[in-house]
């Protein structure tokens, strides 16, 4: 088995072809095709359906562990660089949109300033997506919402965000005395996070805690989409404090509500395996912005030195 083998095969997943594959790795379709059907002798199983394109069940599998082991690899190349020189190498990160909107730009002039040869390969996502890109050797780190439920994955606390009633300005809600009781939810339909999220969870502990039961009129895996809906006026919505941009301040009103706990995100890595020289000179870059701020209004450090 070859790395050359091994390449071909995650690029083909990715892909979805022969051909991309060659233009990915810079090569030509039949020594991708040669690759494979090499690779497919030595484990006695069809690897990739050749009139989809698609990796077959077993072609998964190895997938699966070959992008872990090209991740190791990478991995060990860009640590001896960093000891021999200066930490360099490229980090990839899973970042949430609500998170991203804030802590993308200070990361990427913290990473210019102390690691110039650093590159960041960023992916905006949800928790649920971003999770098994993590697994598999596709994200080095990910800055997810807590807990994760990939059972590979360890995460470590990054910082705790306030969640508030996002209405109109104007809005009843908005003209009562902060904070409003929880059981005045039970008087309107909200847009809400979907069902078994971490977020949701958080919100129907709160909701019980008061007897009181959520109605949705919406539910929705995707908080910066569910934040739109409610910016177009689809209805209030439970968001997090940065899920509202300075520029809708004064259209929108964040009203705290009793009861109502906080987000907690933190940082996903794989448990198994040692992360690279980049990823822990990122991963370090993160806590110190988190806890050296300013932090945007609502947000509150969650981790330690």
């Amino acid at each position: 088995m070859e790395l050359r083998q091994l390449e071909a095969l995650v690029e083909i997943d990715a892909r979805g072809s022969f051909s991309a594959a060659a233009a990915a790795l810079g090569t030509v379709q039949s020594n991708v095709s040669a690759r494979i059907a090499r690779l497919e002798r030595e484990l006695e199983a069809p690897l990739v359906d050749r009139a989809t394109g698609r990796l077959t069940e077993e072609g998964e599998a190895v997938a699966l562990r070959a992008r872990r082991a090209l991740a190791e690899l990478e991995a060990a190349t860009s640590e001896v660089v960093a000891l021999r020189s200066e930490v360099a190498g490229t980090v990839g990160i899973g970042v949430i949109g609500t998170v991203g909107r804030w802590l993308v730009p200070l990361l990427l002039d913290a990473v210019r300033a102390r690691h110039p040869r650093v590159a960041l390969r960023l992916v905006e996502g949800i928790s649920s997506t971003l999770e098994p890109q993590l697994a598999s050797g596709q994200l080095d780190l990910a800055i997810v919402t807590l807990p994760v439920h990939e059972e590979t994955l360890a995460t470590a606390p990054l910082f705790d965000e306030d969640l508030v009633l996002v209405v109109p300005t104007g809005h009843p809600l908005s003209r009562l005395p902060s904070p409003v009781p929880f059981g005045a939810l039970a008087e309107i339909e909200l847009l809400l996070p979907l069902g078994g999220t971490a977020l949701r969870d958080e919100l129907d502990g709160a909701a019980r805690a008061a007897g009181v039961t959520l109605r949705p009129s919406i539910e929705l895996d995707g908080l910066r989409t569910l934040a739109s809906l409610a910016f177009d006026g689809y209805g209030p919505a439970i968001l997090p404090a940065t899920a509202v941009p300075r520029h809708l301040r004064d259209r929108f009103c964040l009203v705290s509500v009793e009861g109502l706990g906080r987000r907690h995100v933190g940082v996903a890595v794989r448990r198994h395996g040692l992360p690279s020289a980049p990823s822990r000179a990122v991963r370090a870059l993160l806590d110190a912005l988190v806890l050296d701020g300013p932090l945007p209004p609502g947000l509150h450090p969650a981790v330690e030195r």
